[in-house]
C-alpha cells in the first residue's frame, strides 16, 4: 500500500447524524512503529468520517511534537509526558462529540492504557503492524539507517523499544492490506461500538 508522509488538514464540521441527533465522540489511537502507515491511515480514515459528516480532528504525532510538546526529548519519561498530553486533548475534543484520530508510536503499553483510562469508553486502540524490516525499507528519511548506524539514539524498534498491544480493539497489517481495506476494517469497529450509524442493506423490492 502506499505511504504518504503528509499530514492531513485538520477541519472540524458539524457532527450529526442523518436525524439531526448529536454524534458520539470517540478517539481512534493509532499506534506502530515509525514507517507503518498511521499517518497514511489517519488521513484516509479522516476523509471518509468528514464524508459521513462527522467531525474530525487529525493529532499528527510529529505535529504535537513541533506545537504541544515542542522540547520533549525522547526518553521514556518524556515520551509518556507526550501521550498524556495528546490523551488529555483528545478526551476534551471527543466528549464534545468530535472523531479524534491519534497518530503516535506511542512505543509503551503503559502509557497507552493510561490514555485509555483517561478517555474512557471512547478510546479504540488501532495496531498499525508492519514488520521493522518493511518500515525500514518504506523509510524515505533514512532515520532508520542513522539509528542503525548510532546517529540517532533512542530511536523506537532499533535501540529502543517498541510494545506492541496484547489486546487492541482493532489489527491492521499494511504489509497484507491495502489501505481500503484497513479503512472498512476500522469503520467496522466503530459501527459496532456505535460511534458511527450501520450499514443498511437496500429493502427487497
Amino acid at each position: 500500500m502506499s505511504h504518504a508522509t503528509h499530514h492531513t488538514s485538520v477541519n472540524v464540521a458539524p457532527g450529526t447524524l442523518p436525524g439531526g441527533g448529536a454524534r458520539r465522540g470517540f478517539t481512534l489511537w493509532l499506534t506502530g512503529l515509525s514507517g507503518a502507515g498511521k499517518s497514511t491511515l489517519a488521513s484516509a480514515l479522516a476523509e471518509r468520517l468528514r464524508e459521513d459528516g462527522a467531525a474530525v480532528e487529525v493529532l499528527d504525532g510529529d505535529e504535537v511534537r513541533e506545537h504541544l510538546s515542542k522540547g520533549l526529548s525522547f526518553s521514556r519519561e518524556d515520551r509518556d509526558v507526550n501521550v498524556r498530553r495528546i490523551a488529555y486533548v483528545a478526551k476534551l475534543l471527543c466528549r464534545n462529540g468530535v472523531a479524534v484520530i491519534t497518530a503516535a508510536i506511542s512505543p509503551y503499553r503503559a502509557a497507552r492504557e493510561e490514555a485509555r483510562r483517561e478517555i474512557g469508553d471512547a478510546f479504540v486502540e488501532v495496531y498499525v503492524n508492519a514488520s521493522l524490516e518493511t518500515c525500514i525499507r518504506r523509510d524515505v528519511k533514512g532515520l532508520y539507517g542513522k539509528a542503525l548506524a548510532g546517529t540517532i539514539t533512542a530511536f523506537t524498534g532499533v535501540s529502543d523499544p517498541y510494545e506492541p498491544p496484547t489486546a487492541p480493539d482493532v489489527e491492521v497489517n499494511t504489509e497484507r492490506e491495502s489501505i481500503d481495506e484497513s479503512v472498512e476494517k476500522v469503520l467496522a469497529t466503530l459501527r459496532r461500538r456505535g460511534f458511527i450509524p450501520a450499514l443498511h442493506s437496500p429493502s427487497a423490492a
